[in-house]
């Protein structure tokens, strides 16, 4: 067991959380990691992930990606992102899909911390295009639980599939549960 999985698990358990993972660990796939209402988010999903012995990316708003916090946020998996550049932010990842072996990117579909029913759908039209499964990660703050629960696999009818996504977390308690809205 590496130490960075070792060291991810005793912080886990002693800040009183649990990782599970009912999926198969993918060579590449998009993670919905959902609800997504506090900076807390980020260290609590990136945690669980290492607890149990997976590597995965993420995005970043390219404005935290300057030195020094850069390099460490490159070590971790960090991409940044550049909000104003949308489209070619979604094929420069598909084409990472396909230059990489091993890619698992998650990804927060609210696109914010606020309130936001309208959860952004980058993340369909990636999988979609790259021809890998979602991954749905929960982090439930109720039960204290990260959870990587469900492989979906886009059917290309994609209100349906959005809702289907979005119901899949019915019930997850966020840290700031009025700010999680999925209608």
């Amino acid at each position: 067991m590496s130490f960075k999985k070792r060291f991810s698990r005793f912080l886990f358990k002693c800040a009183g959380w649990k990782a599970v993972a009912l999926t198969p660990d993918y060579n590449k796939c998009v993670l919905v990691v959902a609800p997504h209402t506090s900076n807390w988010d980020f260290v609590v999903g990136k945690l669980a992930y290492n607890a149990l012995g997976r590597e995965g990316n993420f995005l970043i708003k390219k404005e935290w990606f300057r030195f020094p916090f850069n390099l460490f946020f490159k070590a971790i998996g960090g991409i940044p992102v550049d909000r104003g550049k949308r489209q070619r932010m979604t094929e420069a990842i598909i084409d990472l899909f396909s230059e990489r072996d091993h890619f698992c990117l998650g990804i927060t579909p609210e696109g914010t911390r606020k309130p936001n029913a309208r959860w952004k759908r980058g993340f369909y039209h990636i999988a979609r295009s790259a021809k890998v499964p979602i991954v749905l990660v929960k982090l439930d703050y109720g039960n204290k639980c990260v959870t990587l629960f469900r492989v979906f696999h886009p059917s290309g009818d994609e209100e349906a599939d959005i809702r289907a996504v979005k119901e899949a977390y019915r019930g997850v308690r966020a840290k700031h549960p009025k700010q999680f809205l999925i209608d």
